[in-house]
């Protein structure tokens, strides 16, 4: 059925722009080359969960290095996955430990909350124990995602007065908790149901990294896994993302500071943002998303785009979105009180065409 309600879910597979953005994924998702956390599973790394949390990062550094050997043996044919031993030790295992480290003192997103989350204090985000709020396949998403099984986390580190997922992202304590392996064999029923991917969002995902981790340690059912996020997370969750996802689906909201500040209640956007987003395409593979806001084209649509140009190129595919709809708390602020205007989307659009960015259609 969904090749008949997304005919373009066929059509991108032989999109050559997005080949060429997405080679891996697409090699994933023809069972030619393993997803990346699979990977992670069978690099070994030597460690001490007793370890201090230093002596740990520097393991981690020495795994991640192999695990850069291995990828690019196995991308290159020189290796076959089946021919890898699972060790008694992975780097997943040792992400597993780390990111419980950064719940102690919770270091997870840059609000940088120090919370010991271990023991349930909560910080900006007031995310808990992890609960999903739903799961299902999704055929909503970018063309070369769908089908998408996607798993919406309760909770987020933004406030944006227009959410129009409030209702899960600012009620962390609304949704059902699952443990990793729960979880895990909801990703293998997917898989048998054509799901291309798994999808974390929410909300937004980077509350729940640990969880994450750890639902990943769990499966071996090799589906692409992709981080659906607002890119304000931590850099010692970027180092504990790499080598983890197939692709980045980011959500680049604002062109500065003050915007950000203004509807979304952080501090520090831009600067956060744009070096996640040089991280994740270090990394893997990206997809970026931009929602057009009304009257806001000058100040975070252009400069959004022209960063994406000069820093990332057509080598990322882009969405340049027209779905702005003012809801839940968007009537206090009259200026985007309004959907945008077919002139606002047309230039937009226009803008990135002439930047020669790889948009999706």
């Amino acid at each position: 059925m969904w090749r008949i309600l997304r005919p373009d879910s066929l059509s991108v597979l032989r999109d050559e722009r997005a080949r060429r953005a997405f080679r891996r994924y697409f090699m994933v998702m023809e069972g030619r080359l393993p997803p990346r956390f699979l990977v992670c599973k069978r690099v070994p790394a030597s460690f001490q969960p007793s370890w201090e949390e230093e002596e740990l990062w520097e393991a981690h550094r020495s795994a991640l290095e192999e695990f850069r050997r291995t990828l690019s043996l196995l991308d290159e044919g020189k290796v076959k996955f089946g021919d890898l031993k699972k060790p008694r030790l992975s780097l997943l295992d040792l992400k597993v430990e780390l990111s419980r480290r950064l719940l102690s003192s919770c270091r997870l997103c840059e609000h940088r909350c120090g919370v010991n989350r271990l023991e349930g204090e909560r910080g900006f985000c007031g995310v808990g124990k992890s609960k999903v709020a739903s799961e299902f396949m999704h055929y909503g998403e970018e063309s070369l995602l769908v089908p998408s099984y996607t798993v919406f986390f309760s909770g987020c580190s933004f406030r944006c007065c227009f959410c129009q997922n409030w209702d899960i992202s600012q009620y962390p304590e609304e949704g059902v908790e699952l443990s990793p392996r729960e979880l895990s064999a909801l990703l293998s029923k997917a898989a048998k149901n054509g799901a291309r991917n798994v999808n974390f969002v929410g909300g937004n995902p980077d509350p729940h990294l640990p969880f994450i981790l750890e639902t990943l340690r769990e499966s071996e059912t090799p589906l692409s896994s992709v981080w659906n996020s607002n890119l304000y997370y931590s850099s010692e969750s970027a180092e504990l993302l790499r080598g983890t996802q197939d692709i980045y689906l980011t959500d680049f909201k604002w062109g500065n500071d003050r915007c950000a500040k203004k509807y979304s209640g952080i501090t520090r956007y831009w600067e956060t943002v744009t070096r996640n987003h040089l991280t994740a395409f270090s990394d893997a593979e990206v997809l970026i998303r931009h929602l057009v806001m009304p009257g806001h084209l000058e100040c975070c649509t252009f400069p959004v785009l022209q960063w994406i140009a000069e820093n990332l190129g057509e080598r990322v595919r882009v969405n340049v979105m027209a779905q702005y709809r003012p809801c839940y708390r968007a009537g206090e602020y009259p200026e985007i009180n309004r959907p945008i205007s077919p002139e606002e989307y047309r230039r937009a659009v226009e803008e990135a065409e002439r930047l020669g960015l790889n948009l999706e259609p």
